[in-house]
Parts: C-alpha cells; structure tokens; sequence
C-alpha cells in the first residue's frame, strides 16, 4: 500500500503519519520526489483500512500495490534512484557507467588491464577473485589474494571495484576489503541467506538475473536484498537460458525497458555473459545501450585465449576500446531522441 502525501503537508504532520503507521505494526518507508511526496506501507497492510488512510489531512490518496515486490517497486519510489558507488562514480538517473575487467583475477596484470579499460573510458573495475564454477576441478579463483590484488588496483587508479561475493561468510570479508560493489551471480540469485546477508550491508549490490527467472523473480530478489535495509541495488541483465544455443544465452533485452518501467533501481546490461563469443558482446552491448540500460559490464582480457575462465566472450583492450566508441555514438544518438 502506498499513500501520496498532500504538497501542503508539513514535516510535523508527516512525521506524526510514520509513527502512526509503525504502531500498527508496519514499516513506513519515505520517497520524497520533485513533485510529490511517496509514503510505502509494507507488512500485513490488509489491517489497515484504506478509507481511514485517505481521510486524515495530509493524505492526497492511497493505492494499494499489486505487485509482490514493494520496495524495489517504481510505485513506492516513482523517481530513479541513483547509486553511489564510490569515488564519485554514480548509476542510475542518467548516469551512465561501464565496468570492464576480467572475469577472473589471475595476479598482477590486473592493474594493467585496468589502466587500459580506464583509459578506453571504464569507470569501474571488475573481476572475479571468488569463481562459481560448473565443474568443481575449474578453476575456482584466487579468494582473498584476488581481492588484494583488485585493491591494489583501485587504489592506484581511484577506480571503484566490482567483484562477486558467493558464500554469507565471506560478506564481512568483502567489507573489510572495502569491495566497491559486491556482485550477486546468476547462480545465486535466489540463494536467500546470501541475499539477506549483503542486505545487512550498506555496500552497493549488483544483482544478476538467474538463468530462468521471471522478471517478477528477479525484482523479489531485489527484494530481500532491501527488506535488510540495503536499498543500493543495481539490477544486471545477462540473459537467459532458452532453446537457442547460438548464443551462450539469449539477451533479454526487453528486461530493461520492463524494469524501469516497474522498479527505480538502475538496470545494466552484460552482454559477454548474454553472447558467450566475442563476436557477439558488442553488437548486444549497442542494443543494451540504445534499450536505455544505465550500464554496462563488460569482460576484458589481454590474452583471451589464455584466460582462466570465459575467455571465449573477452574483449581484447583494443576491441573494448573501439566498443567505447561506439557505445558513446549510440548513447548520443538516443539522448537526442529524448530531447
């Protein structure tokens, strides 16, 4: 349930609706937009009689939410959120941000490809230190060294970090390592406590679609990321497994367009792990583009044949750089259409 609050309200009269709301038992969450301001009910809202809602002074309407998600839902926060995510680097609103790297930190030469993804024009460093991997002989990454090493990186270049964090016990590592933003997998989209452990955070989440969710799947997800109190999530669309197997997914690119339409939260789109070869990864990042992702994550590797993991979907420093620039055309080309 969610009550639009009248212009005219004062911070007193608002402040007397919230407590109000939680001696019912309820939680009250507050989005207050350019033009109106938003008040979310969330909790057993069939308790409270909507018509004795609208009547108080300061109440414009109240509209109760369909949807199963309510916090991450566009009704409860009608404007764009934009998420922090260090050394002034924002997403979300009409920031728009690329975060390069590869998949798996392999050592030193990490710092490398991050001054080359940087000066290409990357403003955010990924790479895996921790791997989920098919088979349990893989290659499972490097643990805490990999997040040493992309600290190193990020010192030296004031680029914010993005790496993907797998188990609830290693939530409190990646805050000790100051982890920029903690990346949830596909894999573990619904993996519940981990879900509810970055939650506890107040590091910004990177929320990955899972194979075969449903849009209203992935927006729970968020869900109980933001029912812990961490509302810097930002969504990631990286396709989705379909009888096609040209593609090592199939690009749902729809999924942004939908998103936005139901949720505040910045959507980004990765189309490495959407195409699976690197043929494909930059005309399904143009797409993502021109469909109004806020982002893009984007596999770079030296030496793509001798990659650790995914090297078949890397770009090379040279090809993510000639991607910049075409990324940069189709981002024009779409923000003069919305002018």
């Amino acid at each position: 349930m969610i009550a639009i609050v009248k212009p005219t309200a004062t911070p007193e009269q608002l402040n007397h609706l919230i407590a109000w709301i939680e001696s019912k038992g309820l939680s009250a969450y507050v989005s207050e937009g350019t033009n109106e301001t938003v008040v979310g009910l969330v909790g057993d809202t069939f308790s409270i009689d909507p018509f004795l809602l609208e009547s108080m002074d300061i109440i414009e309407r109240v509209t109760r939410v369909s949807e199963p998600f309510k916090l991450a839902n566009r009704k409860f926060h009608p404007e764009d959120s934009i998420i922090d995510c260090g050394f002034g680097v924002k997403i979300g609103g009409g920031n728009f941000q690329v975060i390069a790297g590869p998949c798996s930190v392999e050592g030193e030469e990490l710092v490398e490809i991050a001054r080359e993804v940087k000066a290409a024009g990357a403003t955010m460093l990924r790479g895996g230190a921790y791997k989920p991997r098919t088979s349990p002989y893989a290659n499972q990454g490097m643990g805490a060294e990999g997040l040493r090493i992309l600290a190193e990186a990020k010192d030296e270049l004031e680029m914010p970090i993005v790496s993907e964090v797998m188990d609830p016990r290693d939530v409190q590592l990646f805050v000790d390592m100051d982890v920029d933003v903690m990346q949830i997998g596909a894999r573990n989209m619904q993996n519940f406590p981990l879900l509810k452990e970055v939650g506890k955070t107040s590091v910004p989440v990177l929320l990955k679609r899972g194979f075969s969710a449903t849009i209203d799947e992935f927006l729970m997800a968020a869900e109980y990321v933001m029912s812990e109190g961490n509302e810097k999530v930002i969504l990631c669309e990286r396709g989705i497994r379909t009888f096609e197997t040209h593609t090592r997914n199939t690009f749902d690119t729809n999924a942004i367009a939908v998103c936005h339409q139901l949720s505040h939260l910045p959507i980004v789109g990765d189309p490495s792990h959407a195409a699976g070869y690197t043929r494909y990864v930059v005309s399904a990042a143009l797409a993502a583009t021109a469909a109004g992702a806020d982002g893009l994550e984007i596999e770079v590797h030296p030496e793509p044949s001798r990659a650790w993991s995914d090297g078949a979907q890397a770009l090379t420093p040279s090809q993510f750089k000639n991607a910049m620039r075409r990324i940069a055309l189709v981002r024009q080309a779409v923000e003069m259409e919305d002018e």
